[in-house]
């Protein structure tokens, strides 16, 4: 079997393409080379392992010896890894959603010898067809375009990269600093309020991704305004997610996106990004309403990630694809979505009577399939599981005792859960990526603190040493962003330093280990060090002097992931509290400044970041417990701050000497805070102006009311 040059990568992705007929090149200077000196353009893919549309235009198009022929005879072929160089991605997704009003992967972008865009798509079929070129046919006429009007391609390229620096560049305030006026935080909510579907929750119509930034925004503004819309709005969201097919309901964790408009017939790929952040969004849920089924829901997330994404080692890998095959001995025949649905007569024969006619009619399982216009071939005559009677409405309909009930279908989910483990397993990305991770350090930290479950807190901690100990030079402050099969690699970016910095700071909440504070510091200083734009405020993704950078890119958008800009704001804004320093607060306010026009015209556009504005706009409170961390009543107080919603604060543990000498550094009032008659004791303030003490957990829970 031939190979090429991705053959000697460790990503997934690149190493999917090792045995295909084109001669691919990993993005580098031996690439770069060979297209200036051969002055041919460069065709660079960028796609990742678990995507369908990928793996679909690899075997129509890159496993075609005719299409490879002519990639290689006309054109230097790059492949990317989107995840492990999203800088990479980000330049050429702006290109191609500045061209032609949309995006996604695979992408597929043409571009000179000096790395400028001049034509790309994203997905294209081998021939004509559906109202797309062919790829052939495409190649075709791009090789004889530069064979013809190259001078015209290359003053039309470097126009489009002037174009993109204007497009994505961010002026600051005039005044250099931003004024925070509480009403762009209500045009906020009422620009989600818009769009929300008051009947199905989610914001806009099919397809429907989960963007937990937006909850992340609106569960804060309620906790400012007390706007029960804001909140009704994400729990309604959270409850029919919860529902439908997006949710695996055998095996815990959430789908990519449904492609209609209730949730039910997912896109099946798992992304570790959705599964941590989702967490969050049902644990803050939980501890705003107390409702058992929203901890449920975040509980088997956490089940799902450490069963099937967690290294032996502690840190988490990036995803599960959607494809799969429905057949072992035929492994390469892919379907989406095949090790996760049913036939009614598969659910029968592996359950039998009464349990598999509860569990179909729990989970709206019909003979000839529930999957009514079927937009995959691969579906028809299947079942795709949601809640489609809860279990009071089963019991009723069968005239079964409720626990009878309940009892018959969880032996029938467990039945049915063997034997799907027994199926082939979609394929699983299994590189580590630092921001990602830090996404879920953050989520088990609140997990254990909040659900008091030991396996969560432990995870975090686990998952954080893990990056710390492989992928974190203590000695030069440099972060790297992949792991995988012994190696790190890739300087990490902007997102990588954000994400993790938070995930420290939310362990350092949840268990108070003060070296995660100091790295958390430490990290933010390198951050800044790297990335900052020290005259016009706000962080560039990518740090200076990469030479096959075409642009520098200031990301603001909270997507699936939420940018950096808006994470590296919240982590100021806390470590300002947390130490006091003013260097900290004042890269705050330039970001704010800088982002002042997206702040008044985009709010959609920036969930997280208006998260953080709620952060600075109601002022913050310093919680701070002194007392043995050990100690059952020091716990009790714990567990009173950990159980609230509390988004506007900064918690602290003064629980030896050393410590309040540390803390006490950057907050002097930490010095005097001390037991009280002996007891451990609950300090609330406001800048370190603080009520009387309290010693109680009943006397916290009414100061914290």
């Amino acid at each position: 079997m031939t190979t090429n040059r991705l053959s000697h990568e460790k990503s997934p992705y690149l190493l999917q393409h090792a045995h295909n007929p084109v001669d691919w090149y990993p993005w580098g200077e031996e690439a770069f080379g060979k297209a200036r000196t051969e002055n041919k353009p460069i065709f660079l893919s960028i796609g990742y392992s678990t995507c369908h549309w990928c793996h679909v235009m690899e075997r129509e198009s890159f496993e075609n010896d005719q299409i490879a022929a002519i990639l290689n005879r006309d054109f230097v072929a790059i492949k990317v890894d989107r995840e492990e160089r999203p800088d990479v991605d980000r330049i050429y997704m702006t290109f191609i959603q500045a061209t032609s009003g949309g995006g996604g992967w695979p992408m597929s972008v043409w571009l000179t010898p000096d790395l400028k865009p001049f034509f790309g798509g994203t997905y294209f079929p081998p021939e004509n067809r559906w109202g797309h070129p062919g790829f052939a046919s495409v190649l075709t006429q791009v090789a004889s375009a530069w064979n013809s009007q190259r001078d015209q391609i290359l003053d039309s390229a470097a126009g489009v990269v002037e174009q993109l620096r204007q497009a994505v560049s961010i002026a600051p305030a005039r005044s250099g600093s931003a004024v925070l006026d509480p009403a762009l935080l209500d045009s906020g909510f009422f620009a989600f309020r818009r769009t929300f579907d008051s009947r199905l929750g989610g914001f806009g119509s099919a397809p429907k991704f989960p963007r937990p930034s937006v909850h992340n925004f609106l569960l804060r503004y309620y906790a400012r305004t007390h706007n029960r819309e804001a909140l009704d709005m994400v729990l309604l969201t959270l409850r029919e997610m919860a529902k439908g097919g997006m949710h695996d309901q055998l095996g815990g964790g959430f789908h990519r996106y449904s492609v209609d408009e209730r949730w039910f017939v997912p896109h099946f790929e798992k992304m570790l990004y959705d599964q941590a952040q989702l967490a969050i969004s049902y644990l803050e849920a939980f501890q705003i309403t107390g409702e058992s089924s929203m901890a449920e829901t975040a509980r088997r997330i956490f089940d799902y990630v450490l069963r099937d994404l967690a290294d032996p080692e502690g840190a988490f890998y990036s995803a599960e694809d959607a494809d799969s095959a429905a057949d072992p001995a035929r492994p390469n025949e892919k379907g989406e979505g095949a090790f996760y649905i049913w036939s009614a007569a598969e659910i029968r024969a592996l359950a039998g009577d009464p349990g598999a006619a509860w569990l179909a009619w729990r989970y709206g399982v019909e003979e000839n399939g529930n999957v009514a216009h079927d937009p995959h071939e691969e579906f028809t005559g299947k079942n795709i599981l949601y809640q489609a009677h809860t279990l009071e409405e089963t019991a009723a309909h069968f005239n079964q005792p409720l626990d009878t009930v309940r009892g018959g279908i969880a032996q029938t989910e467990r039945v049915l859960f063997e034997t799907r483990s027994r199926r082939p397993r979609p394929h699983r990305d299994d590189k580590i990526l630092t921001s990602w991770n830090g996404l879920m350090i953050s989520a088990f930290a609140l997990g254990g603190a909040v659900l008091d479950e030991p396996r969560y807190a432990e995870a975090a901690r686990r998952a954080a040493e893990f990056i710390l100990a492989r992928m974190y030079d203590p000695q030069t402050g440099i972060l790297l962003r992949r792991y995988r099969e012994g190696e790190a690699r890739i300087p990490g970016f902007l997102d990588d330093y954000a994400l993790f910095a938070q995930a420290l700071l939310d362990l350092y909440e949840a268990q108070f280990d003060r070296r995660h504070l100091e790295l958390a510091i430490r990290l933010t200083e390198k951050q800044r060090e790297l990335f900052e734009d020290s005259e016009n405020g706000a962080f560039f993704s990518s740090p200076a002097g990469d030479s096959s950078l075409v642009l520098r890119v200031k990301e603001d958008y909270d997507g699936a992931e939420p940018s950096g800009n808006s994470v590296a704001l919240g982590n100021l804004l806390r470590l300002a509290q947390f130490t006091g320093r003013a260097d900290f607060q004042h890269s705050a306010d330039k970001l704010l400044a800088a982002f002042s026009s997206r702040l008044s015209v985009a709010q959609m556009a920036i969930p997280q970041l208006l998260a953080a504005c709620e952060f600075r706009l109601n002022e913050p409170r310093q919680i701070v417990i002194a007392g043995d961390r050990s100690a059952l009543a020091t716990q009790a107080l714990l567990r009173v701050v950990h159980a609230r919603f509390l988004p506007n604060r900064v918690l602290l543990l003064v629980d030896s000497e050393e410590t309040r000498a540390a803390l006490a550094a950057g907050a002097p009032a930490v010095g005097s805070m001390r037991l009280l008659d002996g007891r451990p004791a609950a300090y609330v303030c406001r800048n370190f102006t603080c009520q009387l003490p309290v010693a109680e957990a009943a006397q916290l829970a009414e100061l914290l009311q």
